[in-house]
């Protein structure tokens, strides 16, 4: 028998962006550590080394908090956190400690929830042999990062993350399984399965599909091993994203699409869930774009020329097919120079991202900013247009959510470019409370969870990071992480980032 399809705790709903749909929640595989009955105490010595709070109650004295509704910030309020949920939400106060109650004087922070990442990844591709010119012998090797990836998510305050295509989905699954069991530090993970597509693999990575009935099986077989959401990729067929929808929604699950050979349009008439990388991989208007075939400009021309009445018109079909977009902005503006800079003109990457990258990830990186600081491809006017029309869909009504696309290129490292993609937003033109909220709550929405994490509230589980200064005001203070909160327990970013110094884009 299939074990995987035993429940274990309460149901959740889980929206396909349809009529609701009711999926069962198994542990280890979805629900949290507490919500499962588990404690604090029964964390692994690999986990425990990590947590700086672990009491059965924890007091947050005196903060600011920004609730990720998108409402203004309240000041001066106590967060009491116990079994794992916020409990209560108060005038700040002194509060004694004792009992097994830890009190944190938090003044000058920020408590917000913790970011909900849509379009992460747990892998990063080698570059062989890479030149000063850019140059690298191919084919890139994609190799998972299991032990460093998870830690610098949770390090920086992201407490959830779809891993939105894997090379390797029973080593992710059997991850997020250590990591609800405690024996593994890391975020709770939505497991998307392969990069499926149709017959011209663009990588290693991709899973080459034969027609509608392969989708379908591969969907199945999967779902089966406890994968939690699937992957249309650059090359699929419209019958073969078709085939995908219809079997992962039979089973309460969702398809994302980082698409080219399929439109947006026809994505949303399939019943896709999500729209990866923004508006920048939509192929409707490409010269030359034939059906069920990738276009030779990929969709940056259809993003330069659409009109705005043919903008409007794609951006209501999203709305009424209720199909969210991703945003994943830190890999694009890596190539506009002005946004890719400190004012010295030095790496816009922090020390402990710098840090935290091997040898020969840091090399690579720099190579890769050189080249665009001496000239290379400025993406400016696809990075504007992009920005445009986001904010335009969320206008409209759509729900627009987030992510950071870490895989080894663009010095996009887990976590830090969460901080930068939220950053990014509001250079888009978003205010830092709707950013944080495309970050956080629309992303809970999203995943059907929103009754348990993306805003800060009573009842909630206490999946939570606490920042100095008010990132509401000055956005940049969103990367000042004090202190992470996952069901509960405050994990130490400074002991997670030190156990990953060198090792992101080994392990």
């Amino acid at each position: 028998m299939n074990t995987t399809y035993m429940p274990r705790c309460p149901s959740v709903g889980y929206s396909t962006g349809k009529p609701l749909i009711i999926a069962l929640c198994f542990a280890p595989l979805w629900c949290s550590q507490l919500a499962c009955g588990q404690s604090a105490d029964a964390l692994g010595p690999e986990v425990q080394k990590f947590a700086r709070v672990s009491s059965p109650k924890v007091v947050l004295e005196h903060v600011r908090v920004i609730d990720g509704t998108g409402s203004r910030p309240s000041a001066d309020r106590n967060i009491v956190i116990e079994g794992g949920k916020i409990v209560a939400i108060g005038a700040g106060a002194d509060v004694p400690a004792g009992d097994g109650t830890t009190v944190l004087d938090l003044r000058g922070d920020s408590v917000m929830p913790g970011i909900v990442n849509l379009h992460g990844h747990v892998q990063f591709y080698r570059r062989p042999n890479l030149q000063e010119d850019g140059k690298y012998d191919r084919p890139t090797i994609p190799t998972q990062m299991v032990f460093s990836a998870p830690r610098l998510y949770l390090a920086n305050g992201t407490t959830t993350v779809r891993t939105a295509g894997s090379i390797d989905p029973l080593m992710d699954v059997n991850l997020k399984r250590l990591i609800e069991q405690g024996v593994a530090p890391g975020p709770h993970l939505d497991v998307t399965g392969p990069f499926m597509t149709g017959p011209a693999p663009t990588s290693l990575q991709t899973q080459i599909l034969t027609g509608p009935e392969d989708a379908s099986q591969t969907v199945a077989f999967w779902a089966d091993r406890g994968v939690t959401s699937f992957k249309a990729y650059v090359d699929i067929t419209r019958a073969e994203l078709r085939a995908m929808v219809v079997e992962a929604h039979k089973r309460g699950l969702k398809v994302l699409g980082h698409l080219c050979s399929v439109t947006y349009e026809e994505a949303a008439e399939a019943g896709i869930d999500s729209l990866e990388h923004g508006f920048f991989t939509n192929t409707q208007l490409d010269p030359g774009k034939q059906p069920d075939r990738c276009s030779a400009s990929r969709g940056e021309y259809t993003l330069e020329h659409m009109t705005a009445e043919q903008a409007n018109q794609l951006i209501a079909t999203l709305v009424n097919h209720h199909v969210a977009v991703t945003s994943t902005l830190p890999s694009t503006a890596f190539s506009v120079p002005s946004l890719n800079a400190s004012p010295d003109g030095g790496p816009i990457l922090k020390t402990e991202a710098l840090a935290a990258m091997s040898p020969s990830a840091r090399a690579g990186y720099l190579i890769d900013f050189k080249r665009v600081r001496a000239g290379g491809d400025d993406s400016t006017r696809l990075l504007r247009r992009e920005m445009e029309l986001e904010r335009a869909f969320v206008a409209a009504g759509g729900l627009l959510i987030a992510g950071s696309d870490p895989v080894g290129l663009f010095g996009s490292v887990p976590g830090f470019a969460d901080h930068r993609e939220i950053e990014l937003l509001v250079a888009g033109g978003f205010k830092p409370l709707e950013a944080i909220r495309i970050a956080t709550l629309n992303g809970a929405v999203f995943l059907g969870r929103q009754d348990y994490i993306g805003s800060v509230a009573v009842g909630k589980n206490a999946d939570l990071l606490v920042v100095k200064g008010d990132p509401s005001a000055q956005i940049s203070d969103i990367e000042s992480v004090e202190i992470v909160f996952k069901d509960g327990v405050g994990y130490d970013t400074k002991k997670l980032l030190d156990s990953v110094q060198g090792l992101y884009g080994e392990y």
